[in-house]
């Protein structure tokens, strides 16, 4: 493993980079919002066997720098993954991404189809522009207010019920450490972002790793009958931490298949 360090660029600040292994397609992976490099150290540690595997802290998360201004969207993460290809000079490669990070995986491939060899989504974010404005009104609000800190832990909760107690001790430790400022700006991103037309866009291969918590009218693979889609039981949303023996397993047919 070698911790690198990307200069900043007119769309992206300088960012860390977790880069080891040599061979084959590289496979760049990219984190959830509150996420880190860390995320997918099992999965790194396995590629790095017999291939180049590389991971991303987005702007503002793990050791990156802060967006200079302020700019936490989806599209601008997904400059971010656009000035660490650039930099390591990738060319073509996979690119795996999990919850927010698949949503910003999406746009790059949308923008960049020949780029990207495979596209691998771990339980990814849905369509959430479907979502009626009030029924998510409420937590935005209490996520501005005073409230914050219980309202994004109890959100955390609801997707870490079927974690490891080590795995949900990790994650809210992460999430602890964002500054409140970029959760917000990131969930509102979120909710505005289509991913439907970028989807659409990429013509490569894909595949939708989910969770229980990602079978609901928004779900992608729901919206989108020809994205294909593999189920893991028995784990809660950060499913590479909680079950990465499986998820390594499915990462590596889907591999062998492009």
């Amino acid at each position: 493993m070698t911790a690198i360090r990307i200069e900043g660029t007119a769309n992206s600040p300088a960012l860390n980079v977790d880069d080891g292994g040599s061979g084959g397609l590289p496979v760049v992976f990219v984190h959830s919002l509150a996420g880190n490099t860390d995320h997918w150290s099992r999965q790194l540690e396995h590629l790095r066997e017999d291939r180049r595997a590389v991971a991303i802290d987005l702007r503002g998360h793990g050791r990156s720098d802060l967006a200079r201004d302020g700019n936490y969207s989806i599209e601008a993460m997904a400059d971010d993954i656009e000035s660490v290809a650039a930099a390591l000079g990738l060319g073509r490669f996979i690119l795996a991404g999990h919850s927010m990070g698949t949503s910003a995986s999406i746009e790059y491939a949308g923008r960049h189809p020949d780029a990207v060899a495979g596209l691998l989504l771990a339980d990814p974010s849905g369509d959430a522009r479907k979502i009626p404005a009030e029924q998510f009104a409420p937590f935005m609000a209490a996520l501005e207010s005073d409230s914050y800190a219980s309202a994004i832990e109890d959100y955390w909760k609801v997707m870490l019920a079927n974690s490891d107690p080590s795995v949900r001790e990790r994650l809210m430790r992460d999430l602890r450490a964002m500054p409140k400022e970029i959760v917000i700006k990131v969930f509102g991103s979120s909710l505005q972002f289509d991913p439907i037309t970028p989807l659409q866009r990429y013509p490569g291969k894909k595949l939708s790793v989910i969770t229980h918590l990602n079978d609901t009218p928004i779900s992608l693979h729901n919206l989108l009958p020809d994205l294909p889609h593999v189920s893991i039981s028995g784990t809660g949303h950060w499913l590479q931490l909680d079950k990465p023996e499986e998820f390594n397993r499915i990462m590596d047919e889907f591999i062998s298949s492009i």
